[in-house]
């Protein structure tokens, strides 16, 4: 089974036909009000009535409010992504829709509170003290390893590239990949060219 790819920080409709017709399985939409990349509910919704069915919609948020994530879900979202603070009785509250719980990993210590979290699967970024996701920098991947073992299907992320993306998933071998950078030519705008490099070297990688 390949692996599957998320293409994030979609901002407008053309990236998200250019990630879809390269063969993306999933779209990330940010919520985060700090993101560069962050886009309207009206926005999302535009763009998740341009694309054909089958592509999961998956909405990013960090810190956000019950309300504010209830309401972006409502532009049709099939997942909920969390990169703040959420506890994991806050994640609860949205069963039975699909979570995903990110962490941005340091050392050793950073896998210890992945087992509390239990969501559909664990995204594993980089940390960086001034910024969540979207850094281009990545970690020890032997981390990323050591937290497969652990129970849930794994998401890499944090510096991913075109050009890195087939060596992390052979020596990984995550449940999926994730990437929002390392696949633009600024922040928010995706390089249709470098998407479906991405998408190809990930794919191919198994």
């Amino acid at each position: 089974m390949s692996v599957r790819v998320k293409i994030c920080g979609i901002t407008s409709i053309e990236d998200a036909v250019a990630a879809v017709n390269a063969g993306a399985d999933a779209l990330g939409f940010m919520f985060y009000e700090r993101s560069p990349r962050r886009i309207s509910m009206d926005l999302a919704a535009a763009i998740k009535n341009a694309l054909p069915p089958f592509v999961v919609k998956v909405g990013v948020f960090a810190d956000a409010t019950e309300n504010v994530v209830r309401s972006a879900a409502l532009c049709g979202l099939n997942v909920l992504q969390f990169h703040g603070n959420e506890t994991p009785d806050f994640l609860k509250r949205f069963s039975p829709i699909t979570t995903i719980k990110a962490f941005r990993i340091q050392n050793p210590g950073s896998l210890a509170i992945l087992p509390t979290y239990n969501t559909s699967s664990w995204l594993l970024d980089s940390y960086t003290p001034a910024q969540l996701g979207g850094t281009g920098t990545t970690f020890n991947w032997e981390l990323a390893i050591q937290a497969r073992k652990l129970g849930r299907p794994i998401i890499l992320a944090g510096g991913l590239t075109p050009e890195n993306v087939a060596d992390a998933v052979r020596k990984v071998r995550p449940y999926a990949v994730d990437v929002s950078s390392g696949v633009e030519f600024a922040p928010g705008k995706k390089d249709p060219a470098r998407i479906a490099a991405f998408i190809q070297a990930a794919k191919s990688a198994n």
